[in-house]
C-alpha cells in the first residue's frame, strides 16, 4: 500500500496541475514545419503609424564575410571595397531585474532614434541583469510563432550535458532572437550590388560574441539548410542574453548599412521586433519553475535532434587576425578549435530547427495502464510524474520494501535523477543541500517505520531556514496500523508543526479518481512555496530621515537577491556588515587598489573591532535594516542591542519571527528583490559624517592586523585556513561552511582579494568593482550533523565548484556522507577541508573551559578522538590529503582544484593551541581597535565632510660637513672634508600646517641626487591638491594605497629615500594640524603608558665604531666610548683581509670595556662563508650581542647560524623586501637571528620599518632602528618612532604573556658624525645627568620637530615651483597650416626635449614627467595635429579635386619646421604609440636635427599588405563611429580594449579618460586617425638597420604585443650596426618597465622619468 505526507517551505505558487500531455514523436532528420499560421501583429513607429507585419525576419541583418579574414581574399581586394567595421559599445548602469535591463536598454535605443547616425555603423548596448539562469526561460517563452529569427538557447554546460540536467539544477547559458549581423562564406549567393564590398567585423568589438555553425549553409533568402563541408553561418544577435557565473548580460546590436541593403530604419526595425517580442513573452522574475514550460516548448517544436552537430561560439576580439591556416574544406583552424558546445536548441526560420541533447525522451513521457503490473504501480507512475512536471526532478531514494513501486517509477522516469543511500539521515540533508543550491526542492523517497524518522533532523533544519523538502514516505496500510506490524509507526503528523503540509494519501483503489494525487500533490507544493507580502510605503520617510544608518545582510540563497541587496547598498551609502552566509562577505576585487570601491563601506570586521569597549561606546545607529537570515556574529547582535532604541527594520520573505533580542521595530515580509525594487526608486540623502570615517579607518586598522597576525605566525592555523580559502575561490566556486567553530572563524577572518577578472565582468561592474562568492550553511537548526550530506547537496543543486569547510566532529557525524560522494551524478567536483583538531574546538573558548578540569573538558565537551580520517576516505574510495603546514595547504588546494576529482584535505591543527591563537587575535584586534580609535577621535568632526588637501610642496637642498667620512664609503685620502648630501621637503596643508621630512640618498645604495630630486620634482607637482585620509598616521597599509591611489604612482616605484621623507613631512604635516607631535600620531597612549612615558622618556643609543687601527688601538676608542656613556657599541668588521685581525679586535674591545657593555659587529655582507665561520669560531666567548650580517650569500645566513650558533642580525637581506615583506621574512624566523636592524631611509620609510618591525617583535627579536648618516631632523623623527617601538614591544609582550623585554640601544650613533646640522636647534642626543648614559630624549626630539627652522648655511638652492609656459606656433606643409599647441618648461638650452603623445591624448600627458625632468633640461610637448588645442588648415579649395592626407610625411614635416622655429640646435624625441611612430620616423629621416629618440610602446610599422589594408579599413572605420557617435561613446569603445586592461586597473584612469573628452573638432581628429593610420604609413623596418640615430625603446611588461615588437627593433639595430667601431656602444636599448602595460607613462611615469635621464646622460649628455 502506498501512503505517504508531503512538506515544502518557501517559493513560487503553481496556480493549476498538468493535465496529462502526449507529444508526438518527431521525425529524425526531417525538418519541422510550422502548422499555425505567420504571426501578425501591430508595430507601432516613430511616425505615429501602425504597420501591419504578416512576415518573418529571417536574419535580416547586415551581411559580413568571414568571420575570419581571407589574407588571399584580401590580396585582391581594393581598399574602396574593403570594410572593416567597428562595434561601438554603450554601457548602461545595473539593472535591478532583467524587465529593467531591457527597458533601460530600450530607453537609450529611443534616445539614439532622435538623432539617426550615419549610414553605416554597428552599435551595441549591454547592461548588466542579475546572475540566476534565466536564458533558458526566455527561448521556451517565445511562441513557436516568432516573427524574427534565429531564435537559440545555448547551454554552456560543457561537461557531458544531458536533457536531465536541464531540469536538475542552474543551467546557465545564452539566449539570442535576431541576428544583427550575419556572416557567411563567399560562395553564398547575394546580388552582385551586394557582393562588391567585403565587410568584416574588427577585433575592436571585443564585446561582441558571434554563435553559429560550421559545415552547415543557411541561407537567409530561401531559409534552406545544407550540411555543407567547408560552409558555416554564424551571427550577432538582435538582442542577446549571455549568462555568466556572477551576472548576466543583456545586450542590443544594431548594424546598418545602406550598401547592404540593410538601413538604419531596417535595423531599428528588426530590434523593435525582438524587443516586442522578448518583452511580450517572458517569464516573470517570480517564477521559479521552469521545467513545464522547457518541456512544453520542445513538444511544441518538434525539432530534430542530432547530436553530431555542435554549436560554436567566438569572442569577436579573436577574429583581426588575417594569418589564420585553414583545414581541407577551407575552415579556418581558428573556427574549429573554437569553443562548442553540445547542448543547444536553435530555430533558422519557422520551419526549420535543430536541437542537441535537449530532446531526448521527449516522446516516452507517457504510458498506458497496461504497463503498470497494479495500481500501486500506477499511483506510484503518476506521483512521479507530477514531480516532474512541477520542476521536481531530483529523487533521494532510501531503499526499502513499502517505497519500491515510487523507487522504481522514479528510477525509471526519463526526466529523473536518482541518488540512493543505505542512511535516511544522510539523504535527507543531501536533499536539504541540493535544494539550497538549486532553491527548488528535492523529493525523498523512504520506507515506513524509523526510516521516516530519520529524516525528522534534515526537517528540523529545512524548517528552521525555510528550505523548501518534498518527503514522499511510505506506511503501512489502515488495517495493519496499532496492530504490531513489522516497521509499523504512526506516521500521521510525525513531523508536528516543522512542516507546513501533510496528508496522508488512502491506499490506491479504482473508486478514487487519480485526478486526486495530483491535486494534491499540487497543494502541497502551493503551501510550500507560497509566501505573503507586506507592505513598506511606511519606511520610506524613516529611511529618508537617517542620521546614521546600517545595513546587515544575512545569509541569502538567491542569486539575485545578492545582486539585489548589492544595488541597495551602494543606492543607501549607509555603512555594510555582511554575514559569511551573505555571499558578499568573500569579495573579488577587480582592481588592484581595493580603495577604489568607495561607493560601499563594507565594515567587514566590526564583530573584532567591538572586542574594544571604546569602540562599542562610540558607535551608535539611528536605522538599522536586515535582510536575510539572522547573522553569525554573536558580538554584533549585542552590539546591536546596546544600540536599542533604534529603528531595527527586518526584510524576510516568511512570517516567521526571526528576533532573538525582541529589537524588530518594523517586520516587512517581502522578497528581497521588491523591497529594493521600492528603496531605489526613493531618494535617500547620503551624508558623509565622522562615524563612517571612523567606521573605515576602524574597519581597516582591525582588517590589517588579523591580517599580519595571521601571516606572522609560521605555523599553520585555523584562521589562516579561512584568511586564505576565499584567494582558492573562483567565480564558477562556492562555498559549504559548517557548523561550530568554522562558520565563527570564516565569519570573523575570512578576507577579500584583488584579482584581474575577465574584461566583460571589469567593464560591466564598474559600478560595483567585485564579484561575489556564493556562501551556504546549515544554520537553521545550526547543528553539527549531516554537513557532509548537504554540502554534496548543495554542489548538485548549484552545479559550482564546491569548497566545503568543516569540524573533525561533524565530519565523523556524518561519515555516511561519503557513500554520497562516491555518487558522482551530474555535478562538479568537491573540495572538503576537514579541520582536525581531534575535538570540538569550539569549547575551549567558552567561559566554561576556564572553570572545568581538562580531564572533564576532553572526554564530555571536547569528545576528543585519534579516529583515522585518510582511513576513512580510503574505505570509501575518496582522495584524501593530509596537510601541517602554509604551504602544504596551498598545494593541496591547488592540487584539488586541477584535478577533476573529489578530494578530502585533513588540516591537522591543536584544541590548545587554536585557543591559544584565537585569544592572541582577539587582544591584538582590540589593541588595533583602541589605537585607531585614539588617534581618529582627535580629528574634527568638520574634517572629516571636508577631507584635508596638501595646499604645496617645497624641497632645499643641503650639504652637511661630516667629522669623518661615513663608515659606509671608502675613504678619499685626498679630501681633508667629508660632506652629506640631501634634500629637506616642505609640506604645508590647506590649513596652513607645515611638516617636514628629509630625502637623504645613499650614494652607493642604488640610488643618487640626480635621480632623486627628479622624483622629488615630479611629488612636488603631483601631492599638489591631493586629498589625504586622516588614518594615514595608522600605517599598516595606509601611505602605500594613499601612495598609488592619489597620486597614482606605486609606492615601490619610489627610491626608498625619497618614499622615507615624503612619509616624514606628511606625518609631521598631521602632527602640527593636530596641534601633537609625532608620537601621539604614531601612538596612542593608554593611561598606563602616559604614566611610562613620564618615568621614562629617552631612547638608549648605540655608538658606531670603525675597527681601523690596532686592537689596542680600536680598544682605546671603546674604553672612550663606554665613558661618554655608551651602554652598547657597534663595531665595523670584515674591512681587513683576514678576519683573525678583526677576532683579535674584538677580544680586546671585549676585554677592555667588560662584559656590562653590549658588543654587536657588523660584517656588512663581507665575508665569504668560510671566513664568517672562522670568525665566529674565534669570538664565541667574546658575548657579542649580534654579528650583523656575517656572510656574503643570503642563502647562507641560517647555514651560519646552525654551524656557528651565534646570534646574528639582519640589515641589507631585509632592504629589498617586496612591498609585503612578510613573505620574505618567513623564512627568518630562525631563534639564532636575534635582530633586525632597520633603516627607514633604506627600508622605504616609516610604514615599512613599522611592519618589519612589529614582525620582529612579535617573534621575540629586536626591532634596532638605526640611522644612515642623517641630519637632525630624520634623526629626531627616527628618535620618536624608536620610543614607538619601545611601547609597542611592550604591549606584545603583555599581550602573549612573555617577560617584559630591556629597552634596545638604536643606532642613532650616526649623529656624532655631524659637524654641522640642518636645523637651528641642537639634536637631543647626549648623556642623561640622571643616568650617566648616552640617551636621546623624546621631549627635545618633538620639540626640534614642533618648532623646525632651516639652517639657511647649509642650503645650496631650494626649489618652489617652476611655471610652464603656453604658445602656439605656425608651421606650413605643402597643403597645411598648423598652428601647433606648445606647452614648455625647464632651462632654456640648445638641447630640448620634444614629448609626442600618443592618439586621443594632449601635450598635458606629459607634464609631470616634463617637471621632473625639468631640472637639467628644456621640455616641450606639444598637441598633434587634430589635437587639443592644435588647429590644422587645409589650403586647397572645395572642388579641388582629392583631399589631402595628413600622412606620416606631412605631420612629421609640420614638426621638424616647428623644431627648427624653437631651437637652432638638435632635439631629443619622447613619443608614445601614435607619437613614437612620428618621433621614430623623423629620427630615420631628419637625423641631422634629432640626436636620439625614446620610443615608448611605439613600432615601426606593419610590414604585411594585407594587414596594412586591414588596418587601413579598421581605422577609417573607426574615424567613421567617431564622427558619427561621437567622442564619449568612441572612448568607452576604445579604452575597453584588451590593450588597455593594465591602464584600466589604474586609480586615475577616469581622470585620463575625462581628459580625453576635450578635443573640440571631431573631423579633425577623426582624419589624423585616418590618414595617420599605422596601414597608411611605410614600414620602418629596412630603415632601422641603417639608423645612426641613439634609440631607447619603452615598454611595460604587461604589453606582450609591443614587447615582441621592440626586441625585434632592437635585434635589426643590432644588425645593422655589426660593424661599428666601438662594440660595446649599444645603439639602441630596450627597457622593460615593471607593473605596467600600453601607456607607461601614464601607468609607472617614475620608471620613464628615469629612463629619460639615463639615456640623456648616456647617449646626449644633456644632464
Amino acid at each position: 500500500m502506498l501512503a505517504g505526507n508531503s512538506y515544502m517551505l518557501l517559493g513560487s505558487q503553481l496556480r493549476f496541475p498538468f493535465s496529462c500531455l502526449k507529444p508526438e514523436s518527431h521525425r529524425k532528420k526531417e525538418l519541422y514545419r510550422a502548422r499555425e499560421p505567420p504571426l501578425t501583429f501591430q508595430l507601432f513607429t516613430r511616425r505615429r503609424r501602425f504597420l501591419n507585419f504578416d512576415r518573418k525576419i529571417i536574419g535580416n541583418g547586415v551581411r559580413f564575410e568571414g568571420p575570419v579574414m581571407d589574407v588571399k581574399e584580401l590580396e585582391k581586394i581594393e581598399d574602396d571595397d574593403l570594410v572593416v567595421e567597428t562595434c561601438i559599445v554603450r554601457t548602461l548602469p545595473p539593472a535591478l531585474t532583467l524587465e529593467d535591463g531591457l527597458q533601460s536598454i530600450n530607453e537609450a535605443v529611443e534616445q539614439l532614434k532622435l538623432n539617426p547616425p550615419s549610414s553605416s555603423g554597428m552599435l551595441r548596448f549591454q547592461v548588466a541583469v542579475p546572475p540566476s539562469a534565466k536564458a533558458l526561460n526566455c527561448f521556451c517563452s517565445q511562441p513557436v510563432s516568432s516573427a524574427i529569427f534565429p531564435l537559440f538557447f545555448l547551454s554552456k554546460e560543457r561537461n557531458n550535458p544531458t536533457y536531465k540536467s536541464l531540469f536538475l539544477n542552474r543551467t546557465g547559458g545564452v539566449f539570442g532572437i535576431g541576428a544583427a549581423v550575419y556572416f557567411t562564406d563567399s560562395s553564398s549567393c547575394f546580388p552582385r550590388s551586394e557582393s562588391l564590398i567585403k565587410r568584416y567585423l574588427s577585433s575592436d568589438s571585443i564585446f561582441a560574441s558571434i554563435y553559429g555553425f560550421v559545415d552547415i549553409n543557411f541561407d537567409t533568402k530561401s531559409s534552406p539548410v545544407k550540411h555543407d563541408a567547408g560552409s558555416f553561418y554564424f551571427f550577432i544577435p538582435v538582442i542577446e542574453l549571455d549568462e555568466h557565473e556572477d551576472v548576466s548580460i543583456l545586450t542590443a546590436t544594431l548594424a546598418w548599412s545602406d550598401s547592404c541593403l540593410c538601413s538604419f530604419e531596417d535595423a531599428i526595425l528588426s530590434y523593435e521586433l525582438a524587443f516586442c517580442q522578448v518583452r511580450s513573452h517572458f517569464l516573470p522574475t517570480t517564477e521559479r519553475f521552469h521545467s513545464k514550460h522547457v518541456r512544453s516548448a520542445i513538444r511544441k517544436l518538434n525539432m530534430v535532434e542530432d547530436k553530431t552537430v555542435e554549436m560554436v561560439s567566438v569572442k569577436a576580439l579573436s577574429l583581426g587576425g588575417s594569418n589564420f591556416g585553414a583545414d581541407p574544406t577551407g575552415i579556418p583552424f581558428f573556427l574549429r578549435e573554437a569553443p562548442s558546445f553540445c547542448q543547444f536548441s536553435f530555430r533558422f526560420s519557422p520551419t526549420v530547427g535543430v536541437a542537441s541533447n535537449m530532446l531526448d525522451h521527449a516522446s516516452e513521457l507517457t504510458s498506458s495502464l497496461q504497463d503498470h503490473v497494479n495500481i500501486n504501480s500506477l499511483w506510484a507512475s503518476l506521483v512521479v510524474e507530477e514531480c516532474s512536471r512541477l520542476g521536481l526532478t531530483y529523487f533521494c531514494i532510501a531503499p526499502g520494501s513499502r517505497s519500491s513501486p515510487l523507487a522504481v517509477a522514479a528510477s525509471h522516469h526519463p526526466l529523473t535523477t536518482c541518488i540512493s543511500c543505505f542512511d535516511e539521515r544522510s539523504l535527507a540533508f543531501h536533499a536539504v543541500g541540493y535544494a539550497k543550491g538549486s532553491h527548488k526542492p528535492a523529493v525523498i523517497i523512504t520506507s515506513s517505520g524509523t526510516a521516516v524518522s530519520n529524516l525528522l533532523p534534515a526537517v528540523v533544519e529545512a524548517s528552521q531556514d525555510f528550505v523548501p523538502l518534498l518527503l514522499l514516505t511510505a506506511d503501512r496500510p489502515p488495517e495493519l496500523q496499532d496492530a504490531g506490524a513489522n516497521q509499523s509507526i504512526n506516521q500521521v503528523n510525525h513531523f508536528g508543526f516543522f512542516v507546513r503540509y501533510f496528508f496522508s494519501l488512502p491506499p490506491p483503489t479504482d473508486h478514487i479518481p487519480a485526478r486526486m494525487i495530483l491535486t494534491t500533490l499540487d497543494s502541497a507544493v502551493h503551501w510550500a512555496m507560497s509566501s505573503p507580502t507586506g507592505q513598506i510605503t511606511e519606511l520610506i520617510e524613516i529611511i529618508q530621515a537617517v542620521n546614521k544608518g546600517l545595513l546587515l545582510i544575512g545569509a541569502i540563497n538567491m542569486e539575485d537577491d545578492i545582486w539585489a541587496a548589492l544595488l541597495l547598498a551602494r543606492h543607501l551609502q549607509w555603512p555594510v556588515v555582511a554575514d559569511i552566509l551573505s555571499g558578499v562577505r568573500l569579495r573579488n576585487i577587480f582592481y588592484t587598489c581595493p580603495e577604489i570601491v568607495e561607493n560601499i563601506l563594507f565594515v567587514d570586521y566590526l564583530d573584532h573591532a567591538l572586542l574594544s569597549d571604546s569602540v562599542r561606546r562610540s558607535l551608535q545607529f539611528d536605522v538599522i535594516i536586515q535582510i536575510g537570515s539572522p547573522i553569525t556574529s554573536k558580538r554584533i547582535s549585542q552590539f546591536l542591542e546596546e544600540c536599542f532604541p533604534c529603528k531595527y527594520i527586518l526584510v524576510e520573505n516568511h512570517p516567521c519571527r526571526h528576533d532573538p533580542l525582541h529589537l524588530v521595530t518594523h517586520r516587512i515580509q517581502s522578497s528581497i528583490m521588491e523591497f529594493v525594487s521600492h528603496l531605489l526608486k526613493v531618494h535617500v540623502p547620503h551624508r558623509i559624517n565622522k562615524w563612517c570615517g571612523y567606521l573605515q579607518g576602524l574597519n581597516k586598522m582591525v582588517a590589517q592586523e588579523i591580517s599580519f597576525q595571521i601571516c606572522t605566525e609560521h605555523s599553520l592555523t585555523e584562521p589562516h585556513v579561512m584568511h586564505v580559502i576565499s584567494k582558492a575561490l573562483l567565480p564558477e566556486s562556492a562555498l559549504f561552511v559548517g557548523n561550530s567553530m568554522v562558520i565563527r572563524d570564516a565569519d570573523m577572518y575570512g578576507c577579500n582579494w584583488a584579482n584581474n577578472q575577465d574584461l566583460t565582468d571589469t567593464v560591466l561592474n564598474s559600478e560595483l568593482c567585485f564579484n561575489w562568492i556564493r556562501v551556504a550553511g546549515n544554520r537553521g537548526a545550526s547543528g553539527i550533523d549531516g554537513l557532509l550530506s548537504t554540502a554534496i547537496g548543495f554542489a548538485v543543486g548549484c552545479n559550482k565548484r564546491v569548497f566545503c569547510l568543516i569540524g573533525d566532529v561533524s565530519f565523523l557525524h556524518d561519515t555516511n556522507g561519503l557513500a554520497i560522494l562516491n555518487q558522482r551524478m551530474l555535478r562538479k567536483p568537491i573540495t572538503i577541508l576537514v579541520i582536525n583538531n581531534h575535538g570540538g574546538a569550539i569549547f575551549s573558548l567558552l567561559p566554561i573551559a576556564d572553570r572545568t578540569e581538562p580531564g572533564v573538558l576532553n572526554q564530555y565537551f571536547y569528545t576528543s578522538h585519534n579516529i583515522s580520517i585518510s582511513k576513512l576516505c580510503l574505505a570509501h574510495g575518496v582522495k584524501h590529503l593530509q596537510v601541517q603546514t602554509k604551504s602544504e595547504l596551498s598545494d593541496a588546494l591547488f592540487t584539488s582544484q586541477h584535478e577533476g576529482t573529489d578530494c578530502v584535505i585533513e588540516i591537522e591543527s591543536s584544541i590548545s593551541a587554536n585557543a591559544t591563537f584565537h585569544r592572541y587575535l582577539r587582544k591584538f584586534s582590540c589593541q588595533a581597535a583602541d589605537h585607531a580609535l585614539g588617534i581618529l577621535s582627535r580629528i574634527p568632526a568638520s574634517n572629516w565632510c571636508f577631507p584635508c588637501k596638501i595646499h604645496g610642496m617645497e624641497y632645499s637642498l643641503y650639504r652637511l660637513q661630516l667629522r669623518t667620512p661615513p663608515t659606509s664609503s671608502s675613504v678619499d685620502h685626498g679630501h681633508s672634508r667629508f660632506y652629506r648630501e640631501g634634500f629637506i621637503l616642505s609640506l604645508t596643508l590647506e590649513d596652513g600646517s607645515v611638516g617636514y621630512g628629509e630625502v637623504a640618498p645613499l650614494e652607493n645604495r642604488q640610488e643618487n641626487s640626480q635621480d632623486v630630486e627628479e622624483q622629488i620634482r615630479f611629488l612636488f607637482h603631483a601631492t599638489k591638491g591631493a586629498k589625504i585620509s586622516y588614518s594615514l598616521p595608522l600605517l599598516k597599509g595606509s601611505l602605500s594605497s594613499w601612495i598609488w591611489s592619489h597620486l597614482g604612482i606605486l609606492a615601490c616605484s619610489l627610491f626608498p629615500s625619497v618614499r622615507c621623507g615624503l612619509e616624514m613631512a606628511i606625518l609631521n604635516a598631521f602632527a602640527v594640524s593636530q596641534d601633537s607631535n609625532l608620537l601621539n600620531i604614531l601612538h596612542h597612549q593608554t593611561e598606563n603608558e602616559g604614566e611610562i612615558h613620564k618615568r621614562s622618556s629617552s631612547v638608549r643609543v648605540c655608538a658606531l665604531l670603525d675597527c681601523s687601527g690596532t686592537p689596542t688601538e680600536v680598544a682605546h676608542v671603546a674604553s672612550t666610548l663606554v665613558e661618554e656613556g655608551y651602554t652598547a657599541i657597534k663595531l665595523k668588521v670584515a674591512r681587513r683581509a683576514d678576519p683573525v685581525e678583526d677576532a683579535a679586535v674584538i677580544q680586546e674591545v671585549r676585554k677592555k670595556v667588560g662584559h656590562q657593555i653590549e658588543l654587536r659587529v657588523d660584517a656588512n655582507r663581507n665575508w665569504t662563508y668560510e671566513k664568517a665561520i672562522l670568525f665566529g669560531s674565534l669570538v664565541e666567548n667574546a658575548d657579542l650581542q649580534y654579528i650583523e650580517e656575517p656572510v656574503q650569500d643570503e642563502d647562507d645566513i641560517l647555514r651560519f647560524c646552525e654551524e656557528s650558533g651565534l646570534p646574528v642580525a639582519l640589515d641589507e637581506s631585509i632592504e629589498h623586501c617586496q612591498e609585503n615583506p612578510l613573505n620574505t621574512l618567513f623564512k627568518y624566523s630562525h631563534p639564532r637571528i636575534v635582530a633586525l636592524v632597520i633603516k627607514p631611509t633604506v627600508i622605504g620609510g616609516f610604514e615599512r620599518a613599522a611592519l618589519i618591525a612589529r614582525w620582529a617583535q612579535m617573534h621575540g627579536k629586536m626591532a634596532v632602528i638605526s640611522s644612515a648618516f642623517e641630519s637632525g631632523l630624520s634623526l629626531s623623527s627616527y628618535i620618536l618612532f624608536s620610543y614607538h617601538l619601545e611601547l609597542q614591544n611592550a604591549e606584545i609582550c603583555k599581550v602573549m604573556d612573555r617577560k617584559a623585554a630591556p629597552s634596545i640601544a638604536h643606532g642613532l650613533g650616526t649623529y656624532s658624525w655631524l659637524e654641522e646640522d640642518v636645523t637651528t636647534s641642537p639634536l637631543g642626543i647626549c648623556q642623561n645627568p640622571s643616568t650617566g648614559y648616552v640617551e636621546a630624549s623624546v621631549a627635545k626630539a618633538n620639540r626640534l620637530l614642533q618648532k623646525f627652522q632651516i639652517n639657511q648655511s647649509i642650503v645650496h638652492r631650494t626649489f618652489k615651483g617652476q611655471e610652464v609656459l603656453k604658445y602656439q606656433l605656425k608651421v606650413d606643409s605643402n597643403d597645411f597650416s598648423c598652428i601647433i599647441n606648445a606647452l614648455e618648461t625647464g632651462q632654456r638650452t640648445d638641447d630640448s626635449i620634444v614629448f609626442l603623445h600618443g592618439f586621443l591624448g594632449s601635450g598635458e600627458d606629459w607634464i609631470p614627467i616634463m617637471n621632473a625632468i625639468s631640472g637639467s633640461a628644456r621640455c616641450v610637448s606639444i598637441d598633434l595635429p587634430g589635437h587639443g588645442g592644435t588647429k590644422v588648415q587645409n589650403h586647397c579649395r572645395e572642388g579641388a579635386g582629392l583631399d589631402p592626407t595628413l600622412s606620416m610625411e606631412v605631420v612629421a614635416d609640420l614638426l621638424f619646421k616647428f623644431v627648427q622655429h624653437i631651437t637652432p640646435g638638435k632635439v631629443t624625441l619622447v613619443g608614445y604609440s601614435m607619437g613614437a611612430r612620428i618621433a621614430l620616423y623623423m629620427a630615420l629621416k631628419f637625423s641631422d636635427k634629432i640626436q636620439g629618440a625614446i620610443l615608448v610602446s611605439g613600432s615601426p610599422g606593419l610590414e604585411d599588405i594585407v594587414a596594412r589594408k586591414i588596418r587601413r579599413a579598421t581605422d577609417d572605420s573607426r574615424a567613421r563611429s567617431l564622427v558619427a557617435h561621437g567622442l564619449q561613446f568612441f572612448i568607452e569603445t576604445w579604452y575597453a580594449g584588451g590593450l588597455w586592461k593594465s591602464l584600466r586597473s589604474h586609480p586615475n584612469f577616469n581622470q585620463i579618460v575625462a581628459k580625453r573628452l576635450v578635443h573640440g573638432d571631431l573631423h579633425s581628429l577623426a582624419k589624423v586617425l585616418s590618414d595617420l593610420s599605422i596601414g597608411r604609413q611605410q614600414p620602418l623596418w629596412e630603415d632601422l638597420k641603417q639608423s645612426k640615430t641613439p634609440l631607447m625603446l619603452i615598454v611595460g611588461e604587461r604589453d606582450a604585443k609591443f614587447k615582441a615588437i621592440a626586441q625585434r627593433m632592437c635585434r635589426e639595430v643590432e644588425n645593422g650596426q655589426i660593424n661599428r667601431e666601438d662594440p660595446s656602444y649599444k645603439h639602441c636599448e630596450l627597457v622593460e618597465v615593471p607593473h605596467c602595460g600600453h601607456a607607461v607613462h601614464l601607468e609607472n611615469p617614475l620608471s620613464v622619468i628615469r629612463s629619460v635621464r639615463q639615456f640623456m646622460t648616456r647617449y646626449v649628455n644633456v644632464l
